[in-house]
């Protein structure tokens, strides 16, 4: 009886050597998969770390981008609120001169009638000068015969 168990002692010890070992082995191996793992995951933690900095600074370019172009609509905008501002002044400046020359051709036309009539006035005035001209030499002719 003691055989047997000595028998079982001696196989369960040989049993929980093999299972030492194959611990030991299975130990081994997770360490040193452990360890790949790891060196595996740190890798690929620079990596993204990397790639964060590259878009971190991406966004930054991409923001200063955005502000210039705020900017630069901004100031588009205030240059065609001036340019509309300066269009309604010279607009109302180039009524005012239309204005100015309906008045001016209504003028001459008033002064080229004035001057119409004057100059006729002036021509029967003339005529009128002559005729009297001619009946007063007629008239002296007249006197210069009588006498």
């Amino acid at each position: 009886h003691t055989t047997a168990q000595s028998k079982a002692k001696r196989s369960l010890e040989s049993q929980l050597g093999e299972l030492e070992n194959k611990f030991a082995e299975a130990n081994e191996n997770a360490m040193r998969g452990g360890r790949a793992a790891m060196a595996k995951l740190e890798t690929r933690i620079r990596e993204l770390e990397i790639e964060l900095g590259n878009v971190q600074a991406h966004t930054g370019e991409n923001a200063k981008g955005y502000q210039k172009s705020e900017r630069r609509v901004k100031e588009l905008a205030f240059q065609i609120d001036e340019d509309k501002k300066n269009q309604d002044r010279m607009a109302e400046l180039a009524t005012k001169l239309q204005q100015k020359i309906k008045t001016y051709k209504k003028q001459i036309e008033e002064a080229e009638e004035i001057a119409a009539l004057n100059l006729a006035k002036f021509r029967k005035a003339q005529q009128e000068l002559e005729e009297t001209e001619e009946r007063a030499r007629m008239a002296e002719a007249k006197l210069s015969v009588n006498y």
